[in-house]
């Protein structure tokens, strides 16, 4: 049987050491791309792009929406499949970019309501997601088996905001709770998948994919709270 010269093991199968470094590789870029996402977003809202954009985004809320769902499908896609590192970071800088634009009006309208809406918003959501990561680690737990069904709900989701905008029926608060815990469970997902399956060179595409996953949890715990205004 001839040898794949270019399998790498996913990272399960790695020393303690080497899994420990790929991990903390993981959280270290997520924590980059989370401090990008804000430096981003404050210079877009400081230059008086946010209030340019924030009209003509809010008159076209579905294609957000849908642009915001389809860029989290396609940071799964590429973490899977983007090879080289640098194709990584690139990709990486790109999403933080789109995630920071498609964002830019929610936040200046949540700014112009109560400016620590934001803030208090932005809490809850790396708390959950800090209680989530901690326990995949704490139980060692495989969540691979949620990729189905995220699959499955993130496209009902998608079919009912888009139904929601052709036929002008409001979602409501409940909806954005069960938005918040599908976050949940993609963040669980993720985390998993950075424990036990990613390969050893793809620290930067697994950074992007839970990345991804808290910035949905962000949008609709900010939602949540704007609802509650």
């Amino acid at each position: 049987m001839t040898e794949n010269v270019n399998y790498l093991a996913p990272v399960s199968e790695l020393s303690v050491d080497e899994r420990s470094t790929f991990i903390w590789r993981c959280y270290a870029h997520v924590v980059g791309a989370i401090v990008a996402f804000a430096l981003v977003s404050v210079y877009l809202f400081q230059s008086g792009i946010s209030a340019a954009i924030a009209g003509p985004m809010i008159s076209n809320w579905w294609m957000v929406l849908g642009a915001f769902m389809l860029g989290g499908w396609g940071a799964a896609h590429v973490a899977h499949r983007v090879k080289s590192v640098q194709a990584q970071y690139a990709a990486l800088a790109g999403f933080v970019f789109l995630e920071a634009l498609i964002f830019a009006p929610m936040l200046f309208f949540a700014y112009a309501m109560e400016p620590s809406i934001i803030d208090s918003a932005a809490g809850v959501t790396l708390l959950g997601c800090v209680g989530l990561i901690a326990t995949a680690h704490i139980t060692k737990k495989d969540f691979s088996f949620l990729r189905g069904m995220l699959v499955w709900i993130g496209m009902l989701a998608f079919v009912a905001i888009i139904g929601s905008m052709i036929f002008g029926f409001h979602l409501g608060t409940w909806f954005s709770v069960a938005m918040i815990g599908f976050a949940g469970a993609a963040v669980l997902y993720d985390t998993s998948n950075i424990i036990h399956h990613f390969p050893q060179d793809k620290y930067v595409a697994a950074s992007m994919q839970l990345f991804s996953s808290i910035a949905l949890m962000f949008w609709y715990v900010l939602q949540l709270f704007m609802s509650r205004d």
